[in-house]
Formats: structure tokens, C-alpha cells, sequence
């Protein structure tokens, strides 16, 4: 067994195919030696996947990330990541080489990523099935936030019923958040800050969710959390942690003071309940956590 183990090492690493493992916090914990070479990593380091991402694309090395706002892209990657047990897509590297990647998640909320190099395909296939990619992100993505949209987190809030066990206790809860005043701050700063307290809304809250859970904007200033396997104490108190971190923002560089808060209404998954029956209760706690002062979470009635 030993040998053979030694064996299984050896292969490992001495293949051309791409292979890294993270734990649930996303931080990569093995890495064969063509992954570490692609991304410019030494045999001891173990980063979290945002700051690998931010490192190399800082240094012009490992994945090719041409976007406008960086930090707005590792949010949107991030709201993708380990969200489902199987996906798969393309990605390229700034050494030229194009890859097929796979990313595989147990119910532990380790993921296993594997890739190997498709370099070799056809222009024009590759521009075919690139252009495929870009169509289906842009179907689950929010324009603006980057995050997942409505009709994602509707199609996830369904997955988690549907994942329910026939006999014995259902487990989950969602959360509806909604920013407080918000038509107030587009009356009184303008629109354009209005977008930058939705964007900065996202980017607080999506470092508190854990990899399994979904988060996504659902409207207007109206936000969604879905909790899979997750009991109703435990939701509280993750939306309780968004609340507080909300709650001391300054994200406005030119109004130093200004600050926001939001409200928030969650509600527990009950056996036999549909999709849209779990969103009314949970959607009735917000109208709640409003009309009880805001900038609090209300539990929906059972």
C-alpha cells in the first residue's frame, strides 16, 4: 500500500495535467507541480484562491484577467466558486496556453480543480465555446454587481428544495436583505452612488458567506442568501454578522461620514414547502425587520 501511495505521488506531480485541491475557506492545500508552475507558486505556499488571484494578476502571470474592474471580477468568481458539486469551463493563461478546467466539490466543501491543456483546439472552436461560456455567465450574473441574478438564485432556492431527503428533517433557510433608504440615497447623492452602494453592499457581505451558500441580488436594492444544509440559528447568525459589517461601512471617499445600514427577513425551509412558499414568509419577516425600525433581521412565521 505504502508503495503504492508512492506510486500515486509520483504520477501526481509528475503529470502534465493540471491538478489543485481547496479547503472550504478556499485556500489551496496541494497543488501539483504543472499547477504551481502555471501559477508562479513555490512548494510551501498554500494562499487563499483571491489573494493568488490578486498576486499574479498584479505580476502579469497565471490566468488572463482583462477586465476594467478587478476587484469587481474576483467577487463575481468568487459568487461561481464551489457553488454547485460539478462545473466546468475554459480559461486562458498569459503564456498563451488555453485550458479545460473542472472544479469538484464534496459535501465538506472541499474542491477539487483538474485542467488540462486544449491549447491545441481550432480558433475558431475555441471562439465557438468562449462565446458559449460568456452567454451562459451572463445569464446568472448581475450586470452590475456582478454576483449571481435573480433567475441563478431562484434556479439554486429550487435546487436546495429538491435536494431534501423523502423522510426525516429538512434543513436550509434563505435570507431577503434590502438596503434601507435607498431611494433616499439615489434622491439625495445621485444615482451614481447610488450603484456604488449597491456594489459596495456586494463586496461586504460575499467574504461572510460560506463556499456552499448562494448569494445574489434578486432587485433593486433587494439582495438574496440561500443556506443549504443550514439550520436557523446558524443563518441568523451569518446575516446577523452581514448586518454589523454593513452597519460600520464608510465606503464613500467623499462623504467620509456618510454610512447605510440594511434590513433583513429570514425564514427556515419546512417539509413539503415550495420555492415561492419559503420566499413569502421570508419576504414577510423584511417587511417586519422594516416597519420594526430597520437595519435588523426578522425571523418568518412557521
Amino acid at each position: 500500500m505504502d508503495d503504492l501511495q508512492a506510486r500515486l505521488a509520483s504520477l501526481r506531480d509528475d503529470t502534465a495535467v493540471f491538478i489543485g485541491l481547496y479547503d472550504q475557506q478556499d485556500r489551496l492545500r496541494y497543488a501539483n507541480r504543472t499547477f504551481r508552475s502555471a501559477f508562479a507558486l513555490d512548494e510551501t505556499e498554500t494562499p487563499l484562491w483571491p489573494d493568488l488571484m490578486r498576486r499574479n494578476h498584479a505580476l502579469g502571470l497565471g490566468t488572463v484577467i482583462s477586465v476594467p474592474d478587478f476587484e469587481a471580477w474576483v467577487v463575481s468568481a468568487q459568487s461561481r466558486r464551489g457553488k454547485v458539486p460539478f462545473r466546468a469551463f475554459e480559461t486562458d493563461l498569459v503564456d498563451g496556453r488555453w485550458l479545460w478546467m473542472t472544479e469538484t466539490v464534496n459535501r465538506s466543501g472541499w474542491m477539487l480543480c483538474i485542467a488540462n491543456d486544449i491549447t491545441h483546439l481550432r480558433a475558431d472552436e475555441r471562439t465557438l465555446r468562449q462565446d458559449r461560456d460568456l452567454a451562459l455567465k451572463a445569464s446568472q450574473t448581475d450586470e452590475l454587481t456582478g454576483i449571481s441574478n435573480r433567475r441563478y438564485m431562484m434556479t439554486q432556492l429550487e435546487a436546495m428544495i429538491c435536494s431534501q431527503p423523502q423522510h426525516g428533517p429538512v434543513s436550509g433557510c434563505i435570507s431577503i436583505l434590502d438596503i434601507d433608504f435607498f431611494k433616499g440615497i439615489n434622491d439625495l447623492y445621485g444615482h451614481q452612488t447610488g450603484d456604488e452602494i449597491l456594489l459596495d453592499f456586494a463586496r461586504r457581505v460575499h467574504p461572510i458567506v460560506r463556499r456552499h451558500d448562494c448569494f445574489g441580488r434578486i432587485g433593486g436594492e433587494e439582495f438574496m442568501l440561500i443556506f443549504p444544509e443550514t439550520t436557523l440559528a446558524e443563518g441568523e447568525w451569518i446575516v446577523a454578522r452581514v448586518l454589523e459589517t454593513v452597519r460600520t461601512a464608510r465606503p464613500l471617499l467623499s462623504v467620509p461620514l456618510f454610512s447605510y445600514t440594511c434590513s433583513a427577513g429570514i425564514a427556515a425551509l419546512q417539509r413539503g414547502e415550495t420555492a415561492k412558499e419559503i420566499y413569502s414568509r421570508a419576504d414577510a419577516a423584511l417587511y417586519d425587520a422594516k416597519h420594526s425600525g430597520r437595519d435588523r433581521m426578522a425571523v418568518g412565521a412557521r
